[in-house]
């Protein structure tokens, strides 16, 4: 389970995580852009977004969250 700041959890977090080879990662972002940033590092390492869930948490703003699954490909 993941749940970075809204920074995202930013490249070398995301390499030491797949280094450790788990069947499944599950992200939650609150910045798409972040998620979009960090998905690409997954997927880089040998991860893929197989699941992706969108949450409108705080009706009337613009913040989401997002819920993704990456397992390796």
């Amino acid at each position: 389970m993941l749940d970075p700041p809204r920074t995202g959890a930013g490249a070398t977090v995301c390499r030491q995580l797949t280094a450790l080879n788990p069947p499944v990662i599950c992200y939650v972002a609150c910045d798409p852009a972040a998620l979009a940033r960090d998905t690409r590092v997954l997927a880089g390492n040998g991860y893929e977004l197989t699941s992706l869930r969108v949450f409108d948490a705080f009706p009337m703003t613009h913040h989401i969250e997002c819920v993704a699954a990456f397992r390796p490909s």
